[in-house]
């Protein structure tokens, strides 16, 4: 595998971060004019059929009968669940609070990276990861307001989000040579869009759904650059460096999220929202500062 320049991965995680962000305020809104399981359902379908261009000249390497499992249980995690119980989740929990749990996700693949992919872990990476999830927590709890009820259910639901979402990344990470991104990408997105679609069908209706042009474009913008694309930079920056550190930049989705919605939305730039960022900005230094390799005895 060619290695990417410092450059290249810098805007590929750029990319990413960016369209991720935008996704949250994007599918607020698009969520006012679809029900939200078909809307999960449609968003990821779309997606894979648009990336299936991509993937049919690539049809040697897809060996669907040695690697079906890969793909199937790709898509249970990544598609089926992520989406499934951060769509029922939201709904029981503020918005920031619910992301702010749903990013445990990059504390969660650091561990499991060290426990089952052998990455190498210290003390500074481990306060990287926590203080991370410390400042999207702070950001989310000041934009969200963290007052009223709070729900048990829409906290197991967010914790099953993370922990499908870690559980994917590391299984992708694990399997990765044995399958092709782009096919990995396109299936898992089929698969789970299908499902979820079905499903959708089956305890929502399609006739609530307003097809306003606002509506259309939001849908065509996350199917394309978020849910197709986006995912297909994870995979390829998840397969070219470590996992953990990859996912450590996950942790400026919110703060990009909510610096949209302090500019586009006229919400408040708080206090909360600055001393996250400067958490966050800590937490992705330290866990990608390079090791110092110990002078040798005499050196």
């Amino acid at each position: 595998m060619k290695k990417r320049s410092k450059q290249q991965t810098f805007l590929l995680i750029l990319f990413l971060v960016l369209v991720w962000g935008i996704n949250w305020p994007l599918s607020k809104y698009a969520l006012d004019y679809m029900p939200p399981v078909l809307f999960s359902g449609v968003r990821t379908l779309l997606g894979g059929l648009l990336l299936l261009g991509a993937a049919l000249p690539r049809y040697r390497r897809l060996r669907f009968k040695q690697t079906w499992y890969i793909y199937v249980v790709s898509a249970v995690v990544n598609v089926v669940l992520y989406y499934g119980l951060q769509t029922m989740g939201i709904q029981y929990l503020p918005a920031g609070l619910f992301s702010a749990i749903v990013f445990l996700q990059p504390v969660l693949v650091g561990l499991f990276s060290w426990l089952w992919l052998g990455e190498f872990m210290n003390g500074l990476k481990v306060t990287g990861l926590v203080l991370g999830f410390a400042g999207v927590g702070v950001i989310s709890s000041g934009a969200s307001g963290a007052s009223g009820h709070i729900s048990a259910a829409g906290i197991l639901l967010a914790l099953g989000s993370a922990l499908s979402w870690a559980l994917g990344t590391i299984f992708v990470k694990k399997t990765s040579a044995k399958v092709d991104n782009i096919w990995l990408v396109t299936l898992q997105l089929i698969m789970g869009g299908v499902f979820m679609t079905g499903l959708g069908s089956m305890t929502e209706s399609w006739s609530e759904v307003e097809w306003s042009a606002g509506f259309i474009a939001s849908l065509l913008f996350i199917s394309i650059f978020v849910i197709a694309l986006g995912w297909l930079v994870f995979y390829k920056l998840m397969d070219s460096g470590e996992a953990s550190k990859v996912a450590s930049f996950t942790f400026l989705i919110p703060l990009v999220a909510i610096l949209i919605g302090t500019m586009f939305l006229h919400e408040p730039f708080t206090y909360s929202l600055l001393i996250g960022l400067v958490l966050v900005l800590g937490s992705i230094y330290l866990v990608n500062r390079p090791r110092r390799l110990r002078a040798m005895p005499g050196s």
